[in-house]
């Protein structure tokens, strides 16, 4: 639970501008996280987030990162946790997940921004990624099973 509510997070804080941990808790209640402002606290201090002035001059979240490896390296974790299996039909990516980790690790997906995938639609355990071409599709689940095992 502790990494859907996460990498929620992350999409979130990409998606708009939240300047406080009130609002970040109030947009995961939304979601069906039920948190707390202090859970909300202990999590951006885990994710090592920081606020960081818009160019509207208000502040918002944004994930500090040292190098992009760290990023990555988080990433990757939220799949190994998540990911059962993969098989493909035509174009889409059928990625089995963990009971109610698809929406975690489809806004992973989403957040790696490989070029090769134009979408992911997440359920509960199960996500469907649209793929830009049959050829692509091999290649995409071929290029998760690297990521997954070299990490």
């Amino acid at each position: 639970m502790k990494l859907a509510r996460q990498a929620e997070i992350l999409k979130l804080i990409h998606q708009s501008e939240i300047e406080t941990q009130e609002e970040l808790a109030a947009k995961l209640n939304e979601r069906g996280f039920r948190v707390t402002q202090a859970t909300v606290s202990r999590d951006i201090r885990e994710m090592k987030l920081t606020k960081v002035t818009g160019e509207n001059g208000k502040t918002r979240y944004t994930l500090l990162q040292k190098k992009e490896q760290d990023a990555a390296g988080r990433y990757v974790r939220v799949l190994k946790d998540a990911v059962i299996s993969m098989d493909t039909a035509e174009n889409i990516l059928v990625i089995k997940t963990s009971p109610g980790m698809a929406m975690a690790a489809g806004a992973v997906l989403d957040e790696m921004s490989w070029p090769e995938i134009v979408g992911c639609i997440a359920g509960d355990d199960t996500i469907l990624c649209a793929v830009r071409s049959r050829d692509l599709t091999l290649k995409v689940m071929e290029k998760l099973n690297n990521l997954l095992e070299n990490f």
